[in-house]
């Protein structure tokens, strides 16, 4: 629930848009910055909120998170000029940045490994419901009691809510006092590093990197623009057709998390069928001679709004690959990926538009690159990832059941010497 509260606010300033320009009296221009600026603070803050996490506990920061959104959502009721705006826009982000990597260890200490994937697709999929709360029923309130009643009543409940985190929430299974185990203050650089150097997280970090910023990058900015101005449909349609994204994400999500959780071997195959795909429809959609019709734009939007499931993937590697105490580290460095591609591309593509003229075609052409780079890193760290796992197997070392060799992997001993070279580094 306090995801949900945190994706409410997240997406709550799109539906604000006009009369946010109107009542701080800015441009589009001006306005695309809160939205660049709230993701840019929840990709700074990730690898601080899982240090956070592993250092006090994740139900301290879920409170925290509480306070923040609910503090960020009261200034944007009162504030009246832009810089004011911009400041509650931070304060969400920051609380917003707390909430999801909180809830991810929960789960990892309340349920098994082949359930994690499950329970983080579920999670994702309430967002999303938090999401649609922020569209229609938002919509009727900002009509109806106004700006500042409405936006005071939404930080008002957050805060509230803060009295159920704290007697409810239970950091670890049958114990209401469980405590979280803490880091000493002295080892949380040695936290960050010691996640990095895994090759486990480094491998998660590119597969969020490379699944979750294309679908992110339509919802949150380019999509409305890119089907209005680049493609010639109403608002009411480019609505409609942004909404695939959402429930695709919603359905999408539990169906892989399903999957995943009964054959856990299929994660990077999935992840690679995926990007895979992605890069045809991209490819479709941008050589696409005048306007993409429907029976082509839908199903290509359908499959793209899987990238948010997909990216799930990367938290479940990053479970694996890590000790529990280092979980929410691991966590907080791989969801810097996918938000920081989210940020790069809607800023290059922002400035491609703005060099040729409003050329989605060629401006979007940014994404296809981005979505090329990170998939070649990802390769390359799903080599090393699985190197190191045979190496532990040829030395009859405990793995996860999820990481065990499977039929196709290749033994230490058939391995090439530039094979057996990267093992040993």
């Amino acid at each position: 629930m306090v995801y949900f509260l945190a994706m409410f606010h997240r997406t709550s300033f799109g539906v604000a848009g006009l009369e946010a320009a109107e009542r701080f009296g800015v441009g589009a221009a001006a306005l695309g910055t809160f939205t660049v600026l709230q993701i840019g603070v929840y990709a700074l803050m990730q690898v601080p909120t899982g240090v956070l996490v592993d250092r006090f506990g994740p139900r301290a920061t879920l409170i925290a998170a509480l306070v923040f959104l609910g503090a960020g959502q009261m200034l944007i009721a009162v504030a009246d000029e832009y810089w004011q705006g911009l400041l509650a826009r931070g304060i969400l982000g920051v609380g917003d940045a707390l909430t999801f990597i909180s809830v991810l260890r929960i789960a990892a200490s309340h349920f098994p490994a082949r359930r994690y994937t499950l329970v983080a697709a579920l999670t994702g999929a309430l967002g999303f419901v938090g999401n649609l709360a922020a569209t229609m029923p938002l919509t009727l309130a900002l009509a109806g009691p106004g700006w500042m009643p409405t936006f005071l009543a939404a930080g008002l409940a957050t805060v509230s809510y803060i009295l159920v985190v704290h007697f409810a929430v239970r950091q670890a299974p049958h114990d209401k006092d469980a405590k979280s185990q803490r880091v000493p203050a002295r080892h949380l650089g040695r936290q960050v590093t010691g996640a990095w150097r895994v090759p486990g997280t480094r491998l998660a970090f590119w597969v969020h990197f490379t699944t979750a910023f294309g679908p992110g990058t339509l919802s949150l900015m380019w999509g409305m623009p890119y089907l209005v101005s680049g493609q010639g449909y109403t608002e009411t349609e480019a609505s409609g057709l942004l909404m695939v994204l959402v429930f695709g994400s919603m359905i999408g999500g539990p169906a892989v998390g399903a999957y995943i959780g009964r054959r856990p071997e299929m994660r990077m195959p999935l992840v690679i069928t995926y990007l895979s795909g992605s890069l045809i429809w991209w490819t479709l959609m941008l050589a696409w001679p005048g306007q993409v019709p429907l029976v082509l734009l839908v199903p290509a939007l359908v499959w793209l709004a899987l990238g948010g499931p997909a990216s799930m993937i990367g938290f479940a590697l990053a479970r694996d690959y890590n000790p529990l105490s280092r979980v929410g580290t691991a966590t907080g460095v791989v969801n810097v990926g996918g938000f920081t591609a989210t940020a790069i591309a809607m800023l290059v593509v922002g400035a491609l538009l703005e060099l040729t003229g409003d050329q989605f075609r060629i401006a979007l052409l940014a994404v296809v690159v981005l979505l090329l780079f990170g998939s070649w890193r990802m390769t390359v760290w799903y080599r090393r990832a699985r190197a190191v796992v045979l190496q532990a197997q040829e030395r009859g070392e405990a793995v996860p059941v999820q990481l065990r060799r499977r039929p196709w992997d290749v033994p230490d001993r058939e391995m090439s010497t530039a094979g057996r070279r990267l093992v040993r580094s």
